[in-house]
């Protein structure tokens, strides 16, 4: 896990959160030839191409050899088999013993050459590779504390040290020198660096650095220059002859001869041309070496020396006294330390514990990476210099001195441990330490990055033990490390775990065909029956890709298991070079991948029983550490997608067992979104939830997952906090509900895109589910149209846009009572004969919990003009006239529909037979609305049988009709019409009367009927009373010039004396005309349909009109009341006087009336006849001048033309 420096320590034990991993390389190693020993030690460990060398305190070097796996071991577990037990050769000291010696110090490897350096017990070696056996016949080097020096620029070039080579150059550290060797068929000494006590060399092409017991140099060994760098220990005084960063001339001797194993020959005299030391003004070892290269005289001559073979005497004394050089002290304890001088012959005593190793690597070409400190149980501090011996980037702290460091990646590092992940290239240090926590002191390593940058935040350490250490205090439990030469492909089988797909079974039915019925056999609300289950689930079955599941092999299963370890295998590898060792095991360090990582960090927080806000607010920064990052390979790739997933999941589970700590609503958005955008099937999220898994639909392809996410949902699901047997909606929360609302939404815009597996199974599923959540957060909801937002708003998109589980979706919105949704999503399908179906349920009265269809019938009628289908028309046409014959009927009359247009004659059929009480209103809408006559005198029928019936009938009726008469007479004047008075009345629900009030209309309008028959049925009236339909008698006697009588009617039994007049204006054509409005034009259509209307009279003559109005004088002479009497005579002489004649008016006045009665129109009439004498006069006058304008004329047109002469 992940810390910072000042956290608690032990939060750096989690193992598997770092960024390694340790992988057994080889366990229990047998150190000891018979097993009876145990105190012995891994001292080194090396491994090239399978082959495995390990170097033992009992100064034994061991060879295994790898076997390969077999290909059906998915473990991939290498084997070993022991090859070898060497015992290198060493030169035995005085003073030491087995428990002294430090046994087998260094295995350096040199493959491009085929050789191999061990150095045993201060003693160098050389082999063969890879069977080790010796070479060089018994060559060896003597007192040496170092091997090494190996030019990392070439073994970063060759990865795998392959290829032709003419030799590589190695540094051995003697006591008082460096010898520079060249490995090829022999061991060459090439020459000898004035440096004494060496005890590590890390060399990057001509440049080393090199360390003592007391501080740290940079050397160029070919122009044998150094520059000083700082001291191991912060605490030790500098030495004044070497001044940190001032180059230095090195003398050195240009041969030098290494020794026989047996042999006390020493060997021969070299030549010195010493230079005196040069100060420069240039303190870069760069610039020191250019100007050496122009000045040769400060170079010193070199002479190569072949090396001395056995046999080989002593030449002189003086190369007996060169041989103490050859003959150096190695300084190096068991663990590596330095300690000693160079002028000690022997060493004898481990290093002091207070002295410092001095560590180096090289993270970069041109970098060094050195370690400073106090004490062995302070800190140290890492220090990067560059080949000029300057600072380069900031240091970096360890919290302890450590005992081993190795570098590993960076981007310059292509032989990192790195997994085929292929993440930004990092570079991290490891450092084997000591650490302190509470029970006690742990070995291990610590990990950091070394690459940070100036300005940057405290870099993040992590801690990892290797397994099975335990706790103790000694260097038996120091941990080795060391960047082995080879590498080895490596596999990480929690890779497969995690990322292999695996089929997912939401119920714990063991065969598939009981889990399909498990999901269908429940309704998600209440329990249905298990035939129509049965129904659906075959109809699902043989609609869902029946043909291609049908060829599925019997082992399809195991066939697309092994398909997918495959697949998540090739993604698991890694590449190991770093070894790690303690005790009888050794380890590969790997980079950890960062699917482990971060899964190591998911699992911690997974194991929480109740996730607290912070704990979620951890799980939300996994996600942060990687958002808005592109993915650089496939592993990258599904990793994201995999921890995106998984946490989703745990969010889910904890969501759902928020009792005590509910989410914020900042929170269930990024649960939301984290579901969505990790595309994990919907149906894995809707099985963790009781109220609507059984929605989950599952077919023979079954459900396919990450193996990691399947096991996080299968461990919820048989955990105690899933509610197995809770199967209805209602069980939900109000906020797990509003969150599938949202969840389901989201999914469904992913309708239409290919990247979704099992898409068919996935939305219905989805559309089922969203559709069950939406009528359960409904089903409260005020009856009535959805509101903008709300979950009914929802419910109709969803039904209006369609849903995939059309047969689901029937039965769940029966369930709930929600015909007027299930109409909707007919309509979706264009199933118009269902749609209508529903509404007549709702009609009906069938029960509709959500109360959405208002004014139903209006609906029915709109719907139905939309519809081609001229026989689904006439259906529902008749249905609907049939409940309300006026909306029915003008379905048939509707002239914008879509369906074909019903003949109107064939329409009357059909309401006569099958809805008799709408042949009115149709006919109504033919005479009036269309001007189709041919039908007035049907529905005069239907009128006038409506109301003959009515007051036959009712006595109510009769007085009601009997009082209008009454009423109309008691007005004074003005007074409207009759007929205006009926309608200005008329109850509004009193169909007889509004039938009257039409008949009056059509009785009065100049249409073609039979009058005869008409009156024949007003006359059946006189049975049950007389003079009940008045203005009825009055239009037909006016109709058949019966006019007496009907003035008489007007005048006596109404009591209308302005119709009555108007009446006699007319001529008697018409009473009612006044009020009847334009007809508009009908539309073009068969002759047929119009009856010839009767002949209009032409306009009245004046001695017509003076007729009726004399007849009309007469009834007015005949009012029983006097006072109406003369009222209505002297108004109608004084207005309309101009009818009468002075004469006929005096002879049927009364005598006994005053002259004033009658004043005015005699006044008129007077004036009248002066008026026309006069005219009569100015006429006559005209006349005259006119004939003798005549007269003149003829005269002038006699004399123009002259006489004629006949003969």
């Amino acid at each position: 896990m992940a810390s910072d420096t000042q956290s608690d320590t032990l939060s750096l034990k989690e193992f598997g959160v770092g960024p390694f991993v340790l992988r057994t390389l080889f366990a229990d190693l047998p150190l000891s030839e018979d097993g009876s020993r145990d105190d012995i030690k891994i001292n080194c460990v090396e491994y090239l191409d399978s082959h495995l060398y390990v170097g033992t305190s009992d100064s034994e070097l061991l060879h295994f050899f790898q076997i390969p796996s077999d290909p059906a071991d998915k473990s991939n577990v290498p084997t070993f088999i022991l090859a070898s037990r060497l015992r290198p050769a060493f030169a035995e000291t005085a003073g030491t013993s087995n428990i002294t010696r430090p046994g087998v110090q260094q295995i350096l490897l040199l493959p491009s050459v085929g050789k191999a350096c061990i150095l045993c017990n201060w003693t160098v070696t050389f082999y063969s590779l890879p069977e080790l056996s010796p070479v060089f016949g018994t060559t060896q080097v003597k007192n040496c504390s170092w091997v090494g020096g190996v030019d990392l620029n070439e073994v970063g070039v060759d990865n795998d040290g392959r290829g032709a080579s003419a030799g590589v150059t190695i540094l051995l550290s003697l006591n008082r020198k460096i010898q520079v060797v060249s490995i090829a068929d022999g061991a060459r000494p090439i020459k000898k660096i004035d440096f004494a006590g060496s005890t590590i060399s890390v060399r990057r092409d001509s440049i080393a650095c090199v360390a003592d017991s007391r501080g740290y140099a940079l050397l160029e060994i070919n122009q044998q220059l150094k520059i000083p760098l700082m001291s191991i220990s912060s605490l030790d005084e500098a030495d004044p002859n070497n001044v940190v960063g001032q180059v230095q001339h090195i003398s050195a001797s240009s041969g030098g001869g290494l020794l026989r194993s047996n042999s006390s020959a020493q060997s021969r005299p070299q030549t010195e041309s010493p230079d005196p030391p040069a100060h420069r003004r240039g303190t870069s070892l760069g610039d020191f070496i250019t100007g050496a290269s122009r000045r040769q005289e400060y170079r010193a001559s070199e002479d190569d020396e072949p090396i001395s073979r056995q046999g080989t005497p002593p030449v002189s004394a003086a190369g007996q006294k060169l041989s103490e050089d050859a003959i150096g002290v190695n300084t190096s304890g068991p663990d590596g330390a330095t300690e000693g001088q160079g002028s000690r012959a022997i060493p004898t005593t481990r290093p002091r514990s207070g002295i410092l190793k001095p560590l180096i690597v090289s993270p970069t070409p041109e970098e060094f990476l050195l370690v400073t400190g106090t004490g062995p149980l302070e800190p140290g501090i890492g220090m990067f210099v560059n080949l000029d011996g300057d600072p380069t980037r900031p240091t970096i702290e360890f919290d302890r001195y450590p005992k081993e460091i190795i570098v590993d990646g960076g981007s310059v590092d292509m032989s990192s441990s790195r997994t085929s992940l292929g993440p930004e290239d990092e570079g991290f240090v490891l450092a084997s330490m000591g650490r302190e926590f509470g029970d006690g002191v742990h070995y291990g390593l610590e990990i950091q990055r070394w690459d940070m940058n100036a300005g940057e935040s405290e870099p993040t350490k992590h801690w990892l033990e290797p397994p099975n250490v335990g706790t103790a205090i000694g260097s038996s439990q120091n941990i080795g490390i060391r960047s082995l030469r080879g590498s080895e492909d490596t596999h990480f089988p929690e890779i497969v775990d995690r990322l292999c797909r695996r089929r997912f079974v939401p119920f714990s039915s063991g065969s598939l065909d009981a889990s399909t019925t498990s999901l269908r056999s429940f309704d998600s609300r209440t329990a249905s029956s298990m035939e129509r289950m049965s129904k659906e689930r075959e109809l699902f079955e043989r609609d869902t890709d029946s043909q291609s599941e049908d060829s599925w092999p019997d082992a399809w299963q195991a066939t697309r298991n092994a398909e997918e370890e495959e697949f998540a295998r090739r993604l698991a590898k890694s590449t190991a070079r770093l070894a790690v060792w303690s005790g009888k095991n050794i380890w590969w360090a790997v980079r950890n991948p960062l699917i482990l990582r971060l899964d190591a960090q998911l699992e911690a927080m997974a194991a929480v029983p109740n996730h607290t806000s912070a704990e979620r607010g951890r799980l939300l920064a996994i996600l942060d550490s990687f958002r808005g990052q592109d993915a650089k390979s496939e592993l990258e790739f599904l990793t994201f997608s995999y921890i995106r997933q998984r946490i989703g999941v745990v969010l889910l589970t904890g969501f759902l067992k928020s009792e005590d700590s509910a989410f914020s609503d900042s929170e269930l958005r990024a649960m939301e979104e984290i579901l969505v955008d990790s595309l994990l099937d919907p149906r894995v999220v809707l099985s963790l939830i009781p109220g609507v898994r059984n929605e989950v639909i599952e077919t023979k392809r079954g459900i396919w997952i990450f193996g990691g996410v399947k096991s996080t949902a299968e461990e919820f699901i048989s955990s105690r906090d899933f509610e197995k047997d809770t199967s209805t909606m209602s069980t939900l929360s109000q906020p797990v509900l509003h969150f599938l609302r949202r969840f389901l939404t989201a999914w469904r815009r992913k309708k239409g895109f290919g990247s979704i597996p099992d898409e068919s199974e996935v939305f219905r599923t989805v559309d089922a589910a969203l559709l069950a959540v939406l009528l359960e957060l409904d089903q409260h909801s005020t009856p009535g149209p959805a509101t903008a937002k709300s979950a009914r708003a929802d419910l109709y998109e969803l039904v209006d846009t369609g849903v995939d589980c059309f047969n689901r979706a029937e039965t769940l919105i029966e369930n709930y009572h929600r015909l007027y949704v299930l109409s909707r999503l007919y309509q979706s399908r264009k199933m118009a004969s269902d749609v209508l179906a529903t509404w007549k349920r709702i009609i009906e009265g069938a029960r509709d919990d959500g109360g959405e269809l208002t004014d139903g019938e209006q609906r029915v009628r709109e719907y139905l003009t939309k519809l081609s289908n001229q026989a689904l028309v006439q259906e529902y046409g008749i249905w609907l006239a049939n409940r309300n014959p006026k909306l029915g009927v003008q379905i048939f009359a509707e002239d914008k529909g879509r369906a074909p247009k019903f003949e109107p004659s064939q329409v009357v059929q059909l309401l006569r037979e099958q809805a008799p009480d709408a042949v009115k209103y149709y006919l109504e809408y033919l005479v009036f609305g269309k001007g189709h006559t041919i039908y007035v005198n049907e529905l005069i029928t239907y009128y006038l049988d409506i109301v003959v019936t009515r007051l036959r009938t009712s006595p109510e009726a009769r007085a009601v009709v009997m009082s209008t008469y009454t009423a109309y007479r008691a007005l004074h004047p003005p007074k409207p019409s009759y007929r205006q008075f009926l309608t200005d009345n008329a109850p509004a629900d009193d169909e007889a009367w509004h039938s009257r009030l039409r008949l009056l209309q059509l009785l009065g309008g100049s249409y073609d009927y039979d009058a005869a028959v008409i009156r024949g049925r007003i006359a059946s009236l006189s049975d049950t009373a007389e003079d009940l339909l008045v203005p009825e008698t009055i239009i037909l006697a006016g109709r058949e010039r019966q006019h007496e009588d009907a003035l008489r009617l007007l005048v006596h039994r109404l009591g209308d004396y302005d119709t009555a007049v108007a009446y006699c204006l007319r001529g008697g054509a018409s009473i009612y005309s006044i009020y009847q409005t334009k007809q508009s034009q009908p539309p073009p259509g068969p002759d047929g349909l119009k009856a010839p209307k009767r002949r209009e009279s032409m306009p009245p003559t004046q001695d017509q009109q003076a007729r009726l109005f004399r007849a009309l004088l007469g009834e007015f002479l005949d009012l029983e009341d006097v006072s109406d009497r003369v009222e209505q005579t002297g108004l109608l002489l004084e207005k309309f006087g101009g009818w009468f004649d002075v004469g006929d008016v005096l002879s049927v006045i009364p005598d006994s009336w005053s002259v004033d009665l009658v004043a005015g129109f005699l006044v008129k009439a007077l004036r009248r006849i002066v008026v026309e004498k006069n005219e009569a006069t100015v006429t006559r006058s005209l006349s005259s001048a006119q004939n003798l304008q005549t007269q003149h004329d003829l005269i002038v047109r006699i004399e123009e033309k002259g006489p004629t002469i006949e003969t």
